[in-house]
């Protein structure tokens, strides 16, 4: 349970009449638009924060884009169907939708938080789409969930949002292989986050020369991203 001021409460009202969605529980709503730094420095507020929503949340936008993916293109390989899925689910798609409802106006952060310029952070934004994503299925079920991709995800794929996957890391070897400059070396430099919810960075070098770098939920992930942005230097 949540003890937050009548202010607050109306911020999380107008979040469901902005999205168009209205919880049953609206202690789950609330959760999924508290950060932790949020709690951390308003130490008589009740409640968590939203990274266990988060964790669940991926984990329910896997399998309802992997049924929406598997129905729509029934004579697609699984490996293509992987790579556009990967594309729907990535940091910046993520980012895109949560931008689309203006997610970022309405979470709950601290106050250093909200002066580092976190309703803006692309890792933030990302981890909140999965954290409302989290609270719609505990609160509604997959109903609900398809319900509300039907209005957010969907149109972008059948917008053919995502047909055309790019592999960074091919598109790089190619150049440099066209070229013949060097070799490629990618290198994870660093991790944070918790356990379920690990985020890595990479380096890519040529010739023990760094290229690019890029982060993201999986090490071929932010492989990927630090390969877009070394092409930017071809």
């Amino acid at each position: 349970m949540h003890i937050f001021s009548e202010n607050e409460l109306k911020q999380i009202q107008d979040l469901q009449k902005h999205v168009g969605v209205f919880f049953e529980n609206q202690a789950l709503i609330t959760q999924a638009f508290t950060h932790a730094s949020y709690l951390n420095e308003n130490r008589g507020k009740l409640g968590q924060n939203n990274e266990r929503l988060e964790f669940l949340g991926d984990a329910v936008l896997q399998i309802v884009v992997s049924r929406y993916l598997y129905d729509k293109f029934p004579e697609m390989p699984e490996g293509q169907l992987s790579k556009i899925r990967a594309s729907i689910v990535c940091e910046p798609s993520l980012v895109h939708f949560s931008n689309q409802l203006c997610f970022g106006d309405y979470i709950f952060l601290g106050k250093g938080e909200e002066r580092s310029g976190g309703r803006t952070r692309a890792s933030l934004l990302a981890d909140l789409f999965e954290a409302f994503v989290g609270a719609l299925y505990l609160d509604q079920g997959f109903p609900a969930v398809i319900s509300f991709f039907e209005r957010i995800v969907f149109p972008k794929i059948n917008e053919g949002g995502f047909d055309d996957v790019a592999d960074y890391k091919t598109q790089l070897q190619e150049e440099v292989q066209k070229d013949h400059v060097g070799t490629l070396e990618y290198k994870i430099v660093h991790e944070s986050g918790p356990p379920h919810n690990r985020i890595f960075e990479s380096c890519v070098y040529l010739n023990e020369k760094l290229l690019g770098s890029g982060s993201g939920k999986t090490k071929k992930e932010a492989e990927q991203y630090a390969a877009k942005k070394a092409l930017d230097q071809f």
